[in-house]
């Protein structure tokens, strides 16, 4: 017998077999039958879909964005300073010679 080939499931089908898997109409097995695909891989699509649901919905990743935004722009103000300050050094160590 030759090698075994994995079937490779496109993104839009997996979030199909999950988002049936989700609504809970019909049982896993049912799916996997109708789907063609395991049972235990269409547990693992639901789970990731259900996971990734808490993320849509959250503003966490706005807050975090916020938070780099504010980050950033400190560190832009520090440069700011120290590049006055550094300035103001040459000047000073220009007078001294």
């Amino acid at each position: 017998m030759g090698p075994t080939v994995r079937k490779a499931f496109t993104p839009t089908f997996k979030a199909r077999v999950a988002l049936e898997a989700a609504k809970g109409v019909e049982t896993t097995g049912q799916l996997a039958s109708r789907f063609s695909v395991h049972p235990t891989q269409i547990g693992v699509w639901k789970k990731r879909l259900l996971e990734s649901i808490e993320r849509i919905f959250s503003d966490r990743e706005k807050r975090d964005k916020e938070k780099d935004r504010e980050f950033v722009d400190e560190l832009y103000k520090q440069i700011g300073k120290q590049k006055i300050e550094i300035e103001w050094l040459k000047k000073k160590v220009g007078l001294l010679e």
